[in-house]
């Protein structure tokens, strides 16, 4: 998802719905470099989450160790500077079980 796709969403949300929440957090270091989007709304499905999460590029990954019995290895990956990778999620509210399940969406098939 481009940037502008999703500041077109946002907008759309913002135009038609009541922003519950709407933040930017950084990744766990155990998932490299990175940022989460998100942004919580009533919609027509009861209360919706959208992430956004963005990446660098992993270009290479680089194991390094050696054979020894009981020795560590290491996995180094090399990211790009320029390209970056986007993933976009949707989740909806479980009032019964109070968690957020995750919606499955056919490609280009948004319901809100």
């Amino acid at each position: 998802m481009t940037d502008e796709r999703w500041q077109q969403i946002i907008g759309q949300i913002k135009d038609s719905f009541e922003i519950i929440d709407e933040r930017t957090e950084d990744l766990p270091e155990a998932s490299g470099p990175g940022f989460v989007e998100i942004v919580e709304f009533n919609g027509p499905l009861g209360r919706i989450k959208l992430e956004r999460t963005t990446q660098p590029l992993v270009i290479d990954k680089k194991t390094i160790g050696s054979r020894r019995i009981g020795s560590n290895t290491k996995v180094e990956y090399v990211y790009s500077d320029t390209e970056k990778i986007n993933r976009f999620k949707a989740y909806r509210w479980d009032n019964n079980d109070g968690i957020w399940v995750e919606m499955a969406m056919g490609k280009g098939a948004m319901v809100f």
